[in-house]
């Protein structure tokens, strides 16, 4: 081997260490990113909720950020809890009334300087005694640009968590025009 193939084998090598650096690995949404940073206009409901999510998956290091159903429900309390939509938030099953959640589909992005993710969420409240008081769809998306984050796994991450965040706000706000 001559010295110009010995270099550009490690400029090889150097670049590759750079590229997997520069990808890292995928993380998984946070809770706290999730909730509504703005006040949610509404009826303060005068009752207790549970809330159920499924739907979600968990994100695998080598994989795609996801959203689990264990971050969304925790988001979700989490919105309930800082707009005040219920006087409170109890285990499941329990409670004046039940909130299941149903991710139904996550649109993710795999390349791009721009990540726009887009949800679609299924939102059942129903009384105890089984009276459904909202069942809707609720379809939404968030954008990640290079400003918000140099490596991809990261805008993926934020764009998914904007996407829930506004579909968190959209929710609450359908809720909060019930009048129960």
């Amino acid at each position: 081997m001559n010295f110009q193939s010995v270099t550009r084998s490690l400029s090889i090598i150097a670049l590759c260490a750079s590229a997997a650096v520069i990808a890292g690995c995928a993380t998984a949404s946070k809770p706290e990113a999730m909730v509504p940073t703005t006040a949610i206009a509404g009826t303060q409901h005068h009752a207790t909720t549970s809330v159920v999510v499924a739907g979600g998956s968990d994100t695998s290091a080598m994989g795609k950020s996801q959203i689990s159903n264990e971050a969304f429900q925790q988001a979700i309390v989490q919105a309930i809890e800082k707009n005040k939509t219920f006087t409170s938030v109890v285990k499941a099953p329990g409670g004046d009334y039940a909130l299941a959640v149903n991710v139904i589909a996550m649109d993710q992005p795999s390349f791009g300087l721009s990540f726009t993710v887009k949800m679609e969420a299924a939102w059942s409240l129903k009384k105890a005694d089984g009276t459904v008081m909202l069942q809707e769809s609720i379809k939404s998306e968030g954008t990640a640009g290079m400003g918000d984050a140099f490596a991809g796994v990261e805008r993926l991450r934020i764009a998914n968590e904007a996407a829930a965040r506004a579909n968190i706000a959209a929710a609450l706000e359908k809720i909060g025009k019930l009048n129960f």
